[in-house]
């Protein structure tokens, strides 16, 4: 039985989703700008927005993930949360060499070795980010969809706010 959206934690989560692929795709096009055309304050500036989105957002989104779905979810099954919390470190990680690489370029330090470092590693976290969304929109929410009842979506709802 489905739940009404307002209450839906699952919904939630998917429209998060849908703006970190808008800032990752932001971030696509601003680091290839910046490999391919050199340095500009427009596209760093564009970078700079997005590893903020996905510090700051996406942190708070996978906490909570992790605080409110999560635990409800390990009632039934604990493979897949499992599996989502070392992403979830791991993206963290990868995030960290990004901010690094967006801080050599800020600082002054434009070449084409920064820019091209930069360029890396931001296809590396938007690899590893739309992997990692993918996962949880086409496997773990239908699964948290199918399996936990009206009541148990509710009580994640209100571990949300």
């Amino acid at each position: 039985m489905a739940v009404r959206r307002s209450i839906d934690p699952i919904a939630r989560f998917l429209q998060e989703h849908d703006a970190t692929l808008m800032q990752l795709s932001a971030l696509n096009r601003a680091t290839r700008t910046l490999a391919d055309q050199g340095y500009s304050d427009d596209a760093m500036g564009r970078v700079r927005t997005a590893v903020q989105f996905l510090a700051e957002e996406v942190g708070d989104h996978n906490t909570r993930e992790e605080e409110a779905l999560f635990p409800v979810l390990e009632r039934y099954v604990e493979g897949p949360t499992h599996v989502m919390r070392e992403e979830h470190k791991e993206l963290k990680r990868e995030l960290r060499k990004l901010q690094t690489a967006a801080r050599a370029v800020r600082s002054s330090r434009v070449s084409t070795t920064t820019l091209r470092t930069l360029r890396a590693r931001a296809q590396t976290v938007i690899q590893r980010f739309v992997n990692h969304i993918h996962k949880e929109n086409h496997i773990l929410f239908p699964l948290v969809q199918k399996f936990l009842t009206r009541d148990a979506l509710r009580e994640i709802a209100r571990r949300m706010v």
